[in-house]
């Protein structure tokens, strides 16, 4: 056995998070060894906030996609460990505590999730489907990486690799308000209808009906969304709309196609 206690770092990919990279970053001050941040080209002053914390600050304004754009941040990583964050959201002590234990633990081919615990519109979702909403965020860096996804992109997860759940929460200060749900959500819809459509996917506006129509009964109603309130309500109704936009997005981009050709 020896006695190296294994290194944490914390990284994140950034662009215009001026609002939240402060209350974010404070959250993972003086425990973790190394905080890395990519930004994609921000024109607030995300820059300055970041370099209070830290000196590996990076810069790729040639967005390649989320996961393409994680893969280049864990490049410069040099840690044993690497901890995933959005600025959005905050570590809480028990979730600290936990992070710190497994990194103490050091357990071979071994990544951990962590849950989220998501602030909409002034009410702390627990429903929806939304809650527990863990994802693999905690892994040694030479362990794995995140895929090639251009959007909803995940940590690659190997035969042999197993995934441990961390205790505690971290706070997801989801949507700053409805403006910035619709600019958020319509981002991710493009980008979903592109990558379908480089997978020679195809589309239609009945498709787009009916799964915004399930969407909106599983959250709402089989994923017991009516007991988040008001909230719970505007929220399956928002993500039916979206769900409808990034299939009438892919019909779109298809159907042009083929009356051009």
């Amino acid at each position: 056995m020896t006695d190296h206690k294994p290194s944490l770092a914390v990284a994140l990919i950034v662009k215009n998070e001026a609002q939240n990279l402060d209350e974010c970053l404070k959250t993972v001050e003086g425990w973790v060894d190394e905080i890395v941040i990519l930004d994609s080209g921000s024109s607030d002053n995300t820059e300055e906030i970041a370099r209070r914390y830290t000196d590996k600050f990076f810069v790729n304004e040639n967005w390649p996609g989320f996961g393409p754009q994680r893969q280049q941040a864990q490049s410069y990583v040099e840690s044993d460990f690497i901890l995933w964050l959005d600025a959005d959201e905050r570590v809480t002590p028990e979730l600290r505590q936990s992070i710190e234990q497994a990194v103490r633990d050091n357990k071979p081919d071994t990544a951990y999730s962590i849950c989220r615990l998501s602030w909409v519109f002034g009410r702390y979702i627990r429903h929806c489907g939304w809650y527990p909403d863990r994802v693999i965020r905690l892994y040694p860096t030479r362990l794995t990486r995140y895929n090639d996804a251009l959007v909803h992109e995940k940590v690659e997860i190997n035969p042999g690799v197993q995934v441990q759940p961390l205790q505690g929460d971290a706070i997801h200060y989801t949507y700053n308000d409805l403006h910035h749900y619709l600019v958020k959500s319509a981002g991710y819809a493009q980008a979903w209808a592109e990558q379908r459509e480089k997978r020679g996917k195809k589309s239609s506006l009945s498709q787009g009906v009916v799964h915004a129509v399930s969407c909106f009964a599983k959250m709402y109603i089989f994923k017991a969304g009516f007991l988040d309130g008001k909230q719970g309500f505007l929220l399956s109704a928002l993500s039916a709309h979206s769900t409808f936009v990034k299939y009438a997005d892919l019909w779109i981009k298809t159907s042009t196609t083929q009356s051009r050709d």
